[in-house]
């Protein structure tokens, strides 16, 4: 992590990985990054063997990763990344003293029975326990595999929204600073709840990512995209 003297840092932040870490390599921030996130999805219904594929091919800058299941990874994956110190699910971490990182993985229930779905009173738990740390820091990233429902982040086709109402509420009650997403492959983009920004840079392979700043303690969020 960033000293304690050093509030200024550059992380980038990927998801929806699904087996396919290969253009993560191509992103030209790479080695001015102080640290890697992921959304979630490193695979697609994979168990540890594959996760640890896709972690070995983003764990080569010698810098800190913090990871979680989406809904498309098997739960042992989550206990595997926790072993590895990795896991942001459920969990809150100090980024500096004044800015705390804190996730929720996996997804509320889809039509597809995929490996890690939970209700949205999951999702309410998770969050209240993660804030009751996170709340203390003047700033704070919420990394939700789920989208909130209602932005431009949680749309599929014919304009329907099926992100969480948990995370929703949680964003328009906590007004944390950022909300990075994913899950919604379709829709890439950046939204606002609140105060807060919400943003989904979509599926790794189609070249979406987020640069995560921090200057001067003041934190922002850039949606970028590969070149092809």
């Amino acid at each position: 992590m960033p000293s304690a003297d050093s509030q200024d840092f550059l992380w980038i932040a990927v998801g929806d990985i699904h087996d396919e870490p290969e253009r993560f390599a191509q992103i030209p921030e790479l080695s001015q990054a102080d640290g890697i996130i992921v959304t979630g999805d490193l695979t697609i219904t994979g168990g540890v063997k594959q996760a640890e594929l896709v972690m070995n091919a983003l764990c080569v800058h010698d810098i800190p990763v913090l990871a979680q299941i989406g809904n498309m990874d098997r739960p042992e994956v989550d206990q595997w990344l926790s072993e590895k110190g990795w896991n942001l699910h459920a969990v809150t971490r100090e980024l500096t003293p004044e800015i705390a990182i804190f996730g929720v993985g996996a997804s509320t229930f889809t039509p597809f029975g995929t490996p890690s779905e939970f209700p949205e009173s999951a999702f309410s738990a998770w969050l209240e326990t993660c804030w009751q740390k996170a709340r203390h820091y003047p700033h704070s990233v919420l990394v939700s595999h789920n989208p909130p429902k209602d932005t431009a982040c949680d749309m599929i086709p014919g304009g329907i929204h099926v992100g969480s109402t948990a995370v929703r509420e949680f964003l328009e009650e906590a007004q944390p600073d950022i909300c990075l997403c994913g899950h919604i492959h379709e829709s890439r983009a950046m939204d606002r709840v609140g105060r807060t920004l919400v943003v989904n840079p979509g599926m790794l392979a189609q070249g979406g990512y987020v640069l995560l700043r921090s200057n001067s303690g003041q934190l922002s969020a850039e949606l970028k995209m590969l070149e092809d």
